[in-house]
């Protein structure tokens, strides 16, 4: 939580019990929750996405279809939007348009095509 700016913490964010937090009841409201296959060659959501969390499954996969899914999350993510994949992962090598932030977050550039 360190990392996340400290407007962020107070707006979306509950302390819990020691050291954990929970997300605002008006955040759950409009975060989505949901199994689906990430070998689809679309995938089919009706709205595009300002986040995307994918931890450590990236690491399973070879090269080229690690950038095949990047490519699939940016073009299901509005520009500005962030990827967060797991800390043993990386994108670098990759021509998925993505620009790097810090280890294990890229974000969608803000003058990118919707």
């Amino acid at each position: 939580m360190g990392k996340i700016p400290a407007q962020w913490r107070e707006k979306y964010f509950l302390s819990a019990q020691g050291d954990a937090y929970r997300v605002t009841p008006a955040l759950q409201k409009e975060v989505i929750f949901r199994s689906f296959n990430l070998m689809e060659k679309r995938f089919a959501f009706k709205k595009k996405f300002h986040i995307v969390f994918c931890r450590n499954v990236m690491i399973y996969f070879d090269a080229r279809t690690r950038a095949e899914l990047a490519g699939r999350f940016y073009d299901c993510m509005h520009p500005g939007g962030y990827l967060f994949i797991g800390m043993s992962e990386t994108l670098s090598g990759s021509k998925t348009g993505f620009q790097y932030v810090s280890p294990s977050i890229y974000k969608k550039p803000l003058n990118a095509d919707p």
